[in-house]
C-alpha cells in the first residue's frame, strides 16, 4: 500500500464525519446558507433589483426572486459577459463554461472564486467517502483517467472560457498529477474518435485502476480496446476497481460494462452541472446521490406535475417529501437565481437528504397525456436487462402519433448488444412495467386509446454514427432518453437494423 492510501483513510473519517454532520442538519444548513449568499450579493445589480438587503425569511425570497431559465436571465448574463462588474455576483467571474442550449444557442455560466472549489471539492469528496465506507484507497496508487472535454481555453473579454470539464482539469491536485492520465496534448485533441485511439496508446500499458466519464463514451473506449488487444478491459487493467460516471444513469449499460470489463467493479455516481456541484453517491449500499446542503447552493424545488402551472408550489428543503418528483431549481454562489437547470429528481431519504435525478422537466413523453418520465423508462427495460444476458448500448424513446397503420404507439429506438431471444416478449415486458409505474399510460393502452409500444432495433454504432452526423460525438454530450418529438427518431431510423 502507498502513503497516499495509507493517509487517505484517516483524512477520510474526518471530512465524511462533517459533512454528514453538516447533512442531518440540512434545514438550518441551507437557511443559514440562503441569508449568506444573499448577503454576498446584496449590493450587486441584481440583488438591488430584487430587494436582497430587505429580506429576512425564504417567503421574503419567493416574493422577490422569480423562477427563471439561461433565456429570463440572459440580460444580466450578457452584461457580466460585456466585462461588467457586480452584475449577478460581487466582482468579475474567474471563468465561463460555455454549454450549448436548445433555444439559448451558446450559453456564458459563471464560474467565481467562491464557486470554482466547490466543483473540484464535490469530486473529492466523493472518493472520500467511497475510501472511508470501504476501506479501499489503493486506487490512489495507480492511473486515473476521466474522459473529458478539451482543457484548452478560450478567452470572453478577458474571462477564460471553456467546458466544464476542461476548466476542472486546470485543477487537478498536485498530488495526483503523476497519477493523472491522459496527456495535456491528448486531452486537447478535439475529434473525439481520435482522441478515444490517442488515449488508449497512452492508457493500455499503463496500472489503471481508476476510470470516470459519461458511461456512453467509456463504453466506447472499453470497446476499443478489447477490439485491439482482444482481451476484456479487466485483463488489461486486472487493477481497475473503481468506475467514476456522471449525466446518465449507469443501470442501463451495466450488463454491457460487466462484459466487457469481465467483472464487477465498484461505481460511483456524480451530479455535477456547469451551474454548481449538486450531489455524489456517499454509499455503495445506500440508493441515492447525498444532496451537498453546504456546497455553495441553496436549493428550491417545484413538484413536477405543477411546474406549468401559473402558480405552482415552491418550496425549500424543510417541506420536501420522499416519492415526489421535483423540478430542482439553484441559488448559487456564482450569481444564478431562482434557476432552473431542467432537471427533475426525487428523495429517497430526508435524514439525511439523498435524491436520484428522475429526468429532465424537458425530456419526457406526453403526446397523449401520459406524461412518461426518464426514471419510468430507464426502470421498465432495467427490469428486463438485470441479471439476464441482454445487454444494451443506447435507447430513446419517441411518440409515433401517425402510424401506417392501427393506434398511436410510442416507439423505442434501441441499439442491442445482445438482442432478447423473442423481441416481442421483450417488448410486451416492458410495456407492462410501465404500465405498473404510470397509470396515465395504463389508461391509454386499455382505453385503445394507444397500442402498446413497438420497437425499432438500431444497427450496431447506430447511435455513435447519428451523434457524429449532428456534430455531437464526445464529449459531455448525450443522447435524451426521452423526445416529446420526433426530431431526434426521424434521424435514428436511418440507422435501424437492416
Amino acid at each position: 500500500m502507498n502513503i497516499k492510501s495509507i493517509l487517505a483513510k484517516p483524512f477520510a473519517k474526518t471530512v465524511v464525519a462533517k459533512i454528514y454532520r453538516q447533512s442531518n442538519n440540512a434545514v438550518k444548513v441551507q437557511q443559514n446558507l440562503m441569508q449568506k449568499l444573499l448577503s454576498q450579493a446584496a449590493h450587486t445589480a441584481f440583488g438591488k433589483d430584487h430587494n436582497f438587503s430587505e429580506i429576512k425569511s425564504y417567503e421574503d425570497f419567493k416574493k422577490e426572486v422569480p423562477i427563471c431559465d439561461y433565456e429570463a436571465l440572459k440580460p444580466y448574463v450578457e452584461r457580466v459577459v460585456n466585462g461588467e462588474k457586480d452584475v449577478l455576483w460581487k466582482g468579475q467571474p474567474l471563468y465561463f463554461a460555455k454549454t450549448s442550449g436548445t433555444t439559448s444557442g451558446i450559453k456564458y455560466i459563471p464560474l467565481t472564486k467562491e464557486s470554482m472549489p466547490t466543483h473540484i471539492s464535490g469530486a473529492k469528496n466523493a472518493l472520500l467517502h467511497y475510501i472511508d465506507e470501504t476501506q479501499n484507497a489503493d486506487f490512489l496508487g495507480g492511473k486515473m483517467i476521466f474522459l473529458q472535454g478539451s482543457p484548452e481555453l478560450g478567452d470572453t473579454n478577458g474571462i477564460k472560457t471553456g467546458r466544464l470539464s476542461g476548466i476542472s482539469a486546470h485543477y487537478v491536485p498536485k498530488y495526483l498529477m503523476k497519477n493523472r492520465l491522459p496527456s495535456w496534448e491528448t486531452n486537447c485533441i478535439e475529434d473525439w474518435e481520435t482522441k478515444v485511439e490517442a488515449v488508449i496508446d497512452e492508457t493500455i500499458h499503463e496500472n489503471m485502476t481508476l476510470i470516470g466519464g459519461i458511461p456512453s463514451w467509456v463504453q466506447m473506449y472499453f470497446e476499443r480496446i478489447v477490439e485491439r488487444t482482444g482481451k476484456k478491459v479487466g485483463e488489461v487493467f486486472p487493477n481497475f476497481n473503481l468506475f467514476v460516471y456522471g449525466g446518465v444513469n449507469y443501470e442501463p449499460y451495466r450488463n454491457k460494462f460487466e462484459d466487457l470489463i469481465g467483472r464487477k467493479v465498484d461505481a460511483i455516481e456524480l451530479y455535477p452541472a456547469s451551474e454548481g456541484f449538486i450531489s455524489y453517491q456517499d454509499s455503495q449500499d445506500e440508493n441515492g446521490m447525498l444532496l451537498l446542503v453546504n456546497n455553495g447552493i441553496f436549493y428550491e424545488f417545484i413538484p413536477s406535475e405543477e411546474f406549468f402551472d401559473e402558480n405552482p408550489t415552491r418550496i425549500s428543503i424543510a417541506n420536501v417529501e420522499v416519492g415526489v418528483n421535483y423540478v430542482i431549481i439553484l441559488n448559487t454562489n456564482a450569481g444564478l437565481w431562482g434557476y432552473n437547470i431542467g432537471d427533475t429528481v426525487e428523495f429517497v431519504s430526508l435524514n439525511p437528504p439523498r435524491i436520484v435525478v428522475t429526468g429532465r422537466i424537458k425530456h419526457f413523453i406526453s403526446a397523449f397525456g401520459e406524461h412518461v418520465i426518464g426514471k419510468e423508462v430507464e426502470r421498465a427495460i432495467n427490469s428486463q436487462t438485470e441479471n439476464t444476458s441482454i445487454s444494451i448500448n443506447e435507447f430513446t424513446v419517441a411518440p409515433q402519433i401517425t402510424p401506417v397503420a392501427g393506434l398511436p404507439y410510442h416507439e423505442w429506438f434501441i441499439e442491442f448488444e445482445n438482442e432478447p431471444e423473442d423481441l416481442m416478449v421483450f417488448a410486451q415486458k416492458i410495456d407492462e412495467s410501465l404500465q405498473q409505474q404510470n397509470t396515465y399510460y395504463f389508461d391509454l393502452i386499455s382505453g385503445k386509446v394507444l397500442q402498446p409500444l413497438k420497437i425499432t432495433v438500431i444497427e450496431k454504432g447506430g447511435f455513435n454514427n447519428y451523434m457524429k452526423s449532428v456534430g455531437k460525438l464526445g464529449g459531455q454530450n448525450k443522447v435524451p432518453r426521452l423526445s416529446n418529438d420526433r426530431k431526434i427518431a426521424d434521424e435514428l431510423s436511418k440507422f435501424q437494423q437492416k
